[in-house]
């Protein structure tokens, strides 16, 4: 995976994360520039399968593929990139965790602080939509910083890559 198919690894995690990052948007763009009420505002795909909006497993699915993502093609970065890889991860990590606490909310029916939802830690103080709009944000941010990098290293970083992501040399 971080040797020979890294870049098409990497690709194809890019393309689920603009997806999932796409249905985000769509959402904000429903309720602030369409003024859709929250539970109407479900992205695109949550319009014919409104079920997916509302599903912990779903959620918690996409938080566990993006920590296993960027587990998983961590190896085949380098130098900065990997640093840059690494904030990315670090951040998941916590989102992850987050996804996890709302999980096991919507499976015992015991809300966090006796709310009436499940209710992750940073929600105490930030509204869902917008939590998650920041989240994908700020996992993403990095991950592209990690990526223009990795395609783009320096001779050092170059040397100790066992992928062929790099473009060719200036």
């Amino acid at each position: 995976m971080n040797t020979d198919y890294h870049r098409i690894g990497v690709n194809a995690f890019l393309v689920i994360v603009l997806a999932h990052w796409a249905e985000h948007v769509t959402q904000a763009v429903q309720i602030y520039v369409m003024g859709w009420p929250v539970p109407e505002a479900r992205g695109v795909l949550g319009l014919p399968f409104p079920w997916l909006v509302t599903s912990e497993w779903m959620h918690y699915g996409y938080a566990l593929v993006m920590l296993a993502g960027l587990i998983l093609l961590r190896k085949g970065f380098t130098g900065r990139a990997r640093t840059w890889w690494n904030i990315s991860l670090g951040i998941q990590a916590w989102h992850h965790l987050e996804h996890l606490l709302l999980l096991g909310q919507a499976l015992t029916g015991l809300h966090l602080m006796g709310k009436p939802v499940p209710t992750s830690m940073i929600q105490l103080l930030v509204p869902r939509v917008e939590l998650h709009l920041f989240y994908n944000a700020i996992v993403f941010a990095p991950m592209v910083v990690a990526m223009w990098l990795h395609r783009r290293p320096n001779t050092t970083e170059r040397a100790a890559m066992t992928c062929r992501c790099a473009t060719a040399a200036a």
